[in-house]
């Protein structure tokens, strides 16, 4: 892969990538948390986001980091205006430091419900409820196929919530199986928003396309246009080196999951801007 490569999809003005993480070495790795896949700092992200087009971020706090948001916070302001965050907090964190990281641009909590996660099944409703009432949305990541056991859990989350990366099957399951059946209602509450993303990440079917993944996408689309999410994952911090993601195809994706243009401007501008107040 060259990385001159350029997406074929040219990304509208104000184009959202909305789930990103930064890594830099002046920040420890926080007990509990995996090791960082290396320095990935504002500057080399910049270069990422001017080779695709894409302009706004969402930086999501990385496993690393537990809920040490510094680095996300520090990358936030670097990068400004066009830059919001999700963050994560323990249920001793106080009110007078939600509202510090509320003003530092998070806008979200990060539930990282598989292996490495700081936050889990047994501490979201609660803490989902403290932050909401800063604003914040509740981010959920999970193996999609236990969806069905948790559906009722996921419903409680006060406000708008948001499902990470098409679900995430650990293993691709087909659109009419009951587990994405169980994605699909929660779609269709309203409140629900899920990301397009990192179908790299459990596709068995592979690039470029990842088909698996796609049929997946393609039904999300068209169920909800008006809350589907794009997202590069960069710096794609669990993908096999052998097997990294172009994120010029990662972009491209979008012209078969959503190939009318004006459905991926909503996707890449108007969903991400209504849910972070950009």
């Amino acid at each position: 892969m060259s990385v001159a490569t350029r997406p074929r999809l040219k990304a509208p003005p104000n184009s959202c990538d909305t789930h990103i993480h930064i890594y830099e070495p002046r920040f420890p790795q926080a007990p509990g948390g995996p090791k960082p896949p290396g320095d990935f700092p504002v500057e080399a992200y910049r270069r990422m986001q001017a080779r695709l087009g894409v302009s706004r971020v969402v930086i999501v706090q990385p496993n690393a980091y537990q809920d040490d948001n510094r680095c996300t916070l520090a990358a936030v302001a670097q990068l400004g205006a066009d830059a919001k965050g999700v963050g994560v907090v323990k249920p001793s964190v106080t009110d007078a430091q939600l509202d510090a990281l509320t003003r530092g641009g998070i806008r979200g909590i990060r539930f990282m419900t598989l292996p490495g996660g700081a936050l889990g099944w047994d501490l979201m409703d609660g803490l989902a409820a403290r932050v909401h009432a800063f604003g914040w949305h509740a981010v959920v990541q999970l193996d999609g196929r236990t969806l069905p056991e948790r559906e009722a859990q996921i419903l409680r989350l006060p406000g708008r919530f948001i499902i990470d990366h098409v679900g995430k099957f650990l293993e691709p399951v087909p659109p009419q199986h009951p587990a994405f059946k169980s994605l699909l209602r929660l779609v269709d509450t309203g409140r629900c928003w899920v990301k397009l993303s990192a179908a790299y990440e459990v596709s068995k079917s592979g690039p470029p396309r990842y088909e698996d993944v796609g049929a997946l996408a393609k039904a999300l689309v068209k169920a909800a246009p008006q809350r589907m999410l794009w997202a590069s994952n960069w710096p794609h911090p669990t993908a096999a080196k052998d097997a990294f993601p172009d994120d010029a195809n990662l972009l491209d994706l979008l012209l078969e999951w959503a190939p009318d243009a004006a459905v991926r401007r909503r996707i890449l501008v108007d969903n991400p801007a209504e849910l972070y107040g950009f």
